[in-house]
């Protein structure tokens, strides 16, 4: 074996490793979601603080991806389109990792939450927005998996229904606090919980234009395409 093909095979090995603790992260995340909601919906304390526990794994995925990368980019020195893996993967894995964080965040309002007032309605709501960013966040990890650029712009483009719904749930809570004030704590919670779920959506978006940028060498040039129009924008979320 020449010293090209031994670098080439140790570069392919340095990316797969990258790509299973990527895909490890994602999967975590996905699970993070549907406890958080389950949690959110059961008013379920335990599986609430399981949530917020389990959110240092995310953590400690994401600081291996960093450490990898980094000892790849030195030992390896790519270039092109093999430093965009590696770049990819560092994206990816800030994206998911803020994923977590959000679900972590619902997870952390659960207990504040009265279990005495819950709209079923507005639930029905914030559980539809989570099936919507699980499905994107599935395709989108699938994309990234093909390198299936054609799956990550349909990821990108399908953000505004996550929008719609959020704005609708916005201005359903904003009613029921202004028909009784004794519900205002509870539904500021909710709005905080769909904000966050909103924002999911929002970072697999971001995986998708990661994953363009792998593939075709560039950024997305297209202005992104956005229905969040509701006053929670001006709140002070992390993105």
């Amino acid at each position: 074996m020449t010293m090209s093909e031994h670098t080439i095979k140790a570069f392919d090995a340095d990316l797969q490793d990258l790509t299973r603790v990527v895909v490890e992260m994602g999967g975590l995340a996905e699970r993070q979601i549907v406890n958080a909601l389950e949690a959110l919906e059961k008013h379920d304390i335990g599986l609430a603080q399981r949530v917020i526990t389990d959110d240092a794994k995310i953590d400690a995925l994401q600081r291996e991806v960093e450490e990898k990368a980094i000892l790849t980019i030195a030992r390896r020195q790519p270039m092109a389109i093999d430093l965009r893996e590696v770049v990819g993967a560092l994206r990816l894995s800030n994206d998911l990792e803020r994923i977590g964080d959000l679900a972590k965040n619902i997870a952390k309002r659960v207990g504040a939450l009265d279990d005495d007032f819950q709209p079923q309605q507005v639930m029905r709501g914030v559980e539809h927005m989570t099936d919507l960013v699980l499905a994107q966040l599935k395709e989108v990890l699938d994309s990234f998996a093909h390198r299936d650029t054609a799956r990550a712009l349909a990821v990108w483009r399908g953000d505004e229904e996550i929008d719609a719904v959020n704005n609708s749930l916005f201005r359903e809570l904003l009613t029921y606090m202004m028909e009784d004030p004794r519900n205002i704590s509870y539904c500021i919670h909710l709005l905080f919980c769909a904000k966050n779920i909103e924002r999911m959506g929002d970072h697999a978006t971001n995986i998708a234009e990661t994953v363009y940028y792998v593939v075709e060498g560039h950024a997305l040039t297209e202005e992104r395409p956005k229905g969040d129009t509701t006053a929670t924008t001006s709140m002070p979320f992390r993105k």
